[in-house]
């Protein structure tokens, strides 16, 4: 089975040199593909003069969001080989071992079809969450408590990360690997998402399929806390592209009534009112 290395990039070729040359060694990657989503600053130049051999960039005409830049690479990486293992990657990852990646390749299987290593971003971890139901997401957009929200109801205790293997229901989207199979599966990434939310959509569809995410509790990479996004995108932007992500997944995919989308829509709008307020002040 081929194991093939998708990444974004966006106006951060710095960074993802970085994470190519960190793998271009790895015998256990077979190739690597980087698809820029219209960077127009010189990225994609700057990328193919590292001249390694296993690398191949694509250049998308146009930004359409994360999701759809993964799908052009992983249907590039399908048409390749057919079949093969994708270890989905933001630019801003860090990975300490060939023998690590090795590590979560051998555990994906036939039900073990999304695996994920701990996350160490700004010296915590980031494993696992439950996904949210639309009344989680509406307390998640509280101003008072909600930031919270997450870490003390939707993850699971460290306890429950003792064994090798912990299955979850969704993990981060900055880094894991997924088989190709059930990636068609799951009919590809939601590109009605421009950013945020893909880990909830993925990590629903495939629990419908009654088909396992699981973290590999001995291996670490490192995130490099959001650097690519906090860069490229400014607060109140992200956060519109946020709440929008979250309306869009609780209506198609949780089936949200009227009442919990309208509660959902009034606490996102009030947190951005006093976003903005905020900043005006400062």
């Amino acid at each position: 089975m081929k194991n093939v290395f998708v990444i974004v990039n966006y106006k951060d070729s710095d960074t993802t040199i970085r994470l190519l040359n960190n793998i271009k060694d790895y015998k256990v990657i077979d190739k690597i593909i980087v698809v820029d989503n219209a960077s127009n600053d010189g990225s994609v130049f700057k990328m193919e003069s590292l001249k390694i051999r296993k690398l191949e960039v694509i250049e998308s005409k146009e930004n359409n969001g994360y999701s759809s830049a993964l799908n052009i690479g992983c249907k590039h990486a399908i048409k390749l080989y057919k079949e093969c293992n994708l270890i989905i990657s933001n630019s801003d990852i860090i990975i300490d071992s060939e023998h690590d990646l090795k590590d979560l390749i051998d555990t994906l299987s036939n039900t073990n079809v999304i695996v994920a290593p701990n996350i160490i971003e700004d010296n915590k971890l980031s494993r696992g969450w439950h996904i949210p139901t639309p009344m989680d997401d509406f307390k998640q957009n509280l101003i008072i408590g909600g930031s919270s929200y997450l870490d003390k109801h939707l993850r699971y205790r460290d306890e429950y990360y003792s064994k090798h293997l912990s299955k979850v229901e969704t993990v981060s989207g900055c880094f894991f690997l997924i088989t190709s199979k059930h990636l068609q599966d799951i009919n590809f990434f939601d590109e009605n998402v421009f950013l945020y939310y893909e880990e909830n959509i993925f990590g629903i569809k495939t629990r419908n399929l009654k088909k396992n995410i699981v973290i590999n509790n001995d291996v670490d990479v490192v995130h490099d806390h959001a650097k690519t996004i906090n860069k490229n995108l400014k607060r109140i932007n992200k956060y519109k592209i946020l709440k929008k992500s979250q309306y869009y997944f609780n209506k198609t995919y949780n089936k949200a009534n009227i009442f919990e989308l309208f509660l959902i829509r009034i606490s996102a709008f009030i947190t951005k009112l006093l976003l903005y307020i905020k900043y005006l002040i400062d």
